[in-house]
């Protein structure tokens, strides 16, 4: 799914299927280095995109009193484009209208993840939020993979997230529920459009046209629920901050990683988000982990583990296979 970073913009490059595994290198980063992210490797890439954007959630868990869910999503999302439009400068020009179509929806894929997943977490536990909405891409890793083996390490990831979740949901929130199962629809979309984008914009451009898009949706209901609150020095400080630990840094890095693995092995390392989130919650929020949680955690890093290592299998296998 990438652009040849040796080739002028606008060269067109064949690329591969997003859930075929490629060799070729990840181009930059916005602003360059390329070593200094591209040598994190594509598995990396994405943990430490799990990483920031579970804290990020964390911090504006704190932010929601504030500027309420709808505040701190626009907050969020008009500081990571305006981060990205200036850093990655995307050209305008030069686009077909398919481009476009790609950059419209992945930003309301975006949006409409960031909404109802702050909607979520107004409502139930960071938590059970992220544990019910990394079903979606989860559904993902089932419906794109080829292999049978990657059905096995989505069972066990899924056991693992329902373990998290204290084996049922019954004493939560019905609404907040919904929204978080929502957001795990939107999450799975987000991956299949992340993928479609970085194949057809070089570098970053993509992602920060599709920032924008989502930003520029989002302002009237930030502005509805939040009003002048979003003007608030210390408010729009905090939100910036979850803007680049949760939008800036993840999706990056995720688009990054996206261009060298697989839809279905990016999918099952999604559930590692509960587990991420989890220790998030204990550091920021003061939630400490049982024992069925801890159980939880195990679960899933064996199931990441275990697609990582069937992807890093293939991979071999296919290098050392000779090209007739």
């Amino acid at each position: 799914m990438n652009n040849d970073p040796s080739q002028p913009p606008g060269t067109p490059v064949s690329t591969p299927s997003a859930t075929a595994p490629t060799t070729q290198q990840a181009p930059a980063p916005p602003g360059g280095a390329p070593g200094r992210l591209g040598s994190l490797g594509p598995v990396g890439l994405v943990l430490a995109g799990g990483i920031s954007v579970q804290f990020g959630g964390a911090l504006a868990v704190t932010l929601m009193p504030r500027a309420g869910a709808l505040g701190v999503v626009t907050l969020r999302l008009l500081a990571a484009a305006g981060v990205l439009l200036v850093v990655c400068r995307p050209r305008l020009r030069g686009h077909s209208r398919t481009d476009w179509g790609t950059v419209v929806v992945f930003g309301i894929t975006m949006g409409a993840m960031n909404g109802l997943f702050y909607e979520a977490v107004a409502r139930i536990p960071l938590g059970p939020a992220v544990t019910l909405e990394v079903l979606g891409p989860l559904a993902l890793s089932v419906l794109a993979s080829r292999r049978a083996i990657n059905a096995v390490w989505a069972g066990l990831a899924l056991a693992g997230v329902f373990l998290l979740g204290g084996g049922g949901f019954g004493d939560l929130d019905p609404t907040g529920v919904a929204f978080a199962l929502g957001a795990g629809t939107m999450w799975a979309a987000y991956i299949v459009f992340s993928a479609r984008t970085g194949r057809r914009f070089p570098q970053a451009d993509g992602l920060a046209l599709a920032m924008a898009v989502a930003a520029l949706l989002f302002l009237p209901l930030g502005i509805a629920e939040a009003g002048t609150r979003l003007l608030d020095p210390t408010t729009v400080a905090l939100g910036s901050a979850v803007a680049l630990l949760s939008s800036v840094l993840p999706y990056t890095l995720e688009l990054l990683a996206l261009r060298r693995l697989p839809a279905s092995t990016f999918a099952i390392l999604m559930s590692l988000e509960p587990a991420i989130a989890a220790t998030a919650g204990f550091l920021i929020l003061g939630q400490a982990l049982s024992a069925t949680e801890a159980a939880a955690i195990a679960l899933v890093i064996a199931a990441s583990i275990g697609a990582v290592r069937t992807q890093v299998g293939r991979g071999k296998v296919r290098a050392q296979t000779p090209e007739a």
